[in-house]
């Protein structure tokens, strides 16, 4: 069985139609766990009310801080971090559960696939079943999530996420630095690469359907795009000596069909020249410092 971590920031709606489709989709009696940030929307009402287990923070702490705090009370040995505008299809954790009996090692990074209403997000499956709760059709979705397919793919889409706490614990979940989150990711899968792991997965048949980051788009102030510059790819440059993008192409080989688990980067005339220029925009922002 698996606990199930979700930061939420007044996203109460949402929050509900997510946990509603965990209990209702699950094979197994899987735990659900929150880390409520304000919460003036209702939700820690939600939450007592419904004896759920919580941390919560007067301010927005952002999913970073928020994931660490309440990971700390979880019952079973497998973690899976799940954004709150997430609605999980049904066996999604079934089909997780017989790929960790597959491959027989705690040293893991699973994923679900996610399906987009915006056929601009590239990379997963798009249908639109709605892109709001106020027009999301379950039963368009339900009828129609298992004719949708894709091959196991490298790398991952990020949440929702499968790792085996033992790991967790040893990485020390996520680094607080990216807070609120963006960024936050890519650091845990290079954390990870350091501890031995080698199998990066998303399994295509454990579906969910994503509204698109609602939380980011009703709060403006948290959307810090990662692109070149920006604050969390400069933080990650800086700690690791490459780029999230670098990462994701030479190393987690992202997007690509999964293959079994990945060897050490191919450090051919690809790699040097994407490497170089890693370095230059390293140097350029160590003198803009």
């Amino acid at each position: 069985m698996i606990s199930i971590i979700i930061p939420t920031f007044n996203n109460l709606n949402y929050l509900k139609l997510c946990i509603d489709s965990i209990k209702k989709n699950s094979k197994f009696d899987n735990e659900i766990l929150l880390h409520i940030n304000e919460g003036s929307d209702g939700t820690l009402d939600y939450a007592k009310n419904n004896k759920l287990k919580y941390t919560h923070s007067i301010e927005n702490e952002g999913l970073c801080i928020g994931c660490n705090k309440i990971s700390k009370k979880i019952r079973f040995d497998l973690i899976l971090y799940s954004h709150d505008d997430m609605y999980f299809c049904p066996s999604w954790d079934e089909v997780l559960i017989n790929e960790l009996n597959i491959i027989k090692t705690n040293k893991f990074y699973l994923s679900s696939i996610m399906i987009n209403a915006d056929p601009k997000i590239k990379g997963h499956l798009n249908f639109d079943a709605g892109n709001t709760i106020n027009n999301f059709n379950e039963k368009k979705l339900l009828e129609n999530y298992k004719k949708l397919e894709h091959t196991d793919f490298q790398g991952s889409t990020w949440a929702p996420h499968l790792i085996h706490k033992d790991l967790w614990n040893e990485i020390g979940g996520f680094s607080e630095e990216f807070s609120p989150g963006v960024g936050s990711d890519p650091d845990l899968n290079f954390k990870l690469w350091k501890a031995g792991v080698r199998i990066f997965k998303g399994v295509a048949k454990s579906k969910v359907y994503h509204f698109g980051s609602i939380t980011l788009r009703k709060n403006s102030q948290l959307n810090i795009k990662v692109n070149a510059g920006s604050r969390a790819n400069k933080i990650f440059l800086n700690k690791w000596g490459v780029s999230i993008k670098f990462f994701k192409k030479h190393y987690l080989r992202s997007n690509t069909n999964y293959e079994g688990p990945l060897d050490e980067p191919i450090k051919n005339v690809y790699y040097y020249i994407d490497l170089i220029k890693v370095k230059l925009t390293y140097c350029y922002n160590y003198l803009l410092n």
